[in-house]
This record gives C-alpha cells, structure tokens and sequence, in this order.
C-alpha cells in the first residue's frame, strides 16, 4: 500500500470496531482502485472468494450489532477476531516497512483497544437507554470505521488523528468508568 505504515495505523484501529468492513473495503480497494495495492502475499485478501466472504460476515455484523442482547454476544465472539483483523490489516499495509512482529503487535494493540472501547461502552449505551440506543450507537460506529479506513486509504496523514481520536474515546471510557465504581464504591460505603 502507497501509506505503508501510516495507512496500517489508520487502518488497524477501525478494524477493531467492525472487522469485516474493514477488511471488505481494503480488499474493494485493492480490486478496483488505486488507493490499496497489497504485496504479492496478501493478494489472497482481495480474491473474490474472500470479497465474497467478508460481504457475507459484514451483513451478519450489520444485522447482529444491531440487536440489543445479540451485540453483546457478538461483541464477546468478536474479541479474538477484530484484534486479529487489524493485525492483519497493518501486517499487510507495512509489508517490508515494518519486522512482521512488530506489525502484528501494533495492529493487534489498536484493533484490541477499539475493540475494548466498543465492547466496554455498549452495556452501558444498553443500560441508559434500555437497548434502545444500541442500534444508533451501531450505526454511528459503523459510520466511524467507513471514514477511518476511506481516510486511512485516501489520505494515510489522517490516519494518525484517526488513532489519536479513538485512543482518546478509549481513555475517556475508562476514566468514566472508573468514575462510575468509585462513586458507587462511596455511595455504598457511606453510613446511611
């Protein structure tokens, strides 16, 4: 890929927010456009058997993600693949840019804490709305990925504002969650 390591980036972090629209639209690229041009080894990824493939695993995503309850369940099934999505992404972004290793790792650490901010806001976008939001929240985060990895793949630059967002919505839900037990932690500590 022309990006090389900033497209891998940019390219990563969205995979841990939906796996297989991630993967379709870098394979479409690779295909039909000049935005993506993956090494000889990971042509593999924009064959059609494997187009094919992810558009049927992005439809279930679609439906699935949607549904309060199953978006849970997927979200647990999830865990292993989207991290390994974006190893794969970023493997074959910076092929010969970066030692595998050291690829894999950075694709496995920002799809895994996308991944870990989605799966960690969900319960409570269920909770506070009673499931109703859920579908809304899906779609805004499938709205998320299709920019990052167009941008990642069009202008590989953004692909670093692109990361530094989503690290800080990972922290930002970590923070309000800490939050969150510590008060309930004094609520039920204190005499009363």
């Amino acid at each position: 890929m022309d990006g090389g390591i900033l497209s891998g980036l940019g390219l990563a972090a969205p995979a841990g927010i939906n796996a297989p629209l991630t993967l379709l639209l870098v394979a479409l690229a690779d295909r039909f456009t000049g935005f993506a041009d993956l090494p000889a080894d990971w042509d593999w990824l924009s064959s059609w058997p494997a187009i094919g493939a992810l558009a049927v695993l992005l439809a279930v995503e679609e439906v699935v993600d949607k549904i309060p309850g199953l978006d849970h369940v997927n979200d647990a099934v999830q865990t292993a693949l989207r991290p390994s999505a974006g190893a794969v992404v970023m493997l074959a972004s910076t092929s010969g840019d970066l030692p595998p290793a050291v690829a894999a790792v950075l694709g496995l650490a920002l799809a895994g804490t996308a991944h870990a901010t989605k799966a960690g806001a969900r319960p409570v976008v269920t909770l506070g709305t009673a499931g109703l939001g859920n579908p809304v929240v899906s779609v805004v985060e499938d709205a998320i990925a299709f920019i990052a990895v167009v941008l990642a793949l069009v202008v590989p630059v953004m692909a670093v504002l692109i990361v530094l967002a989503l690290l800080a919505a990972a922290v930002a839900v970590a923070v309000t969650r800490r939050r969150r037990r510590r008060a309930r932690r004094a609520e039920t500590a204190a005499p009363g």
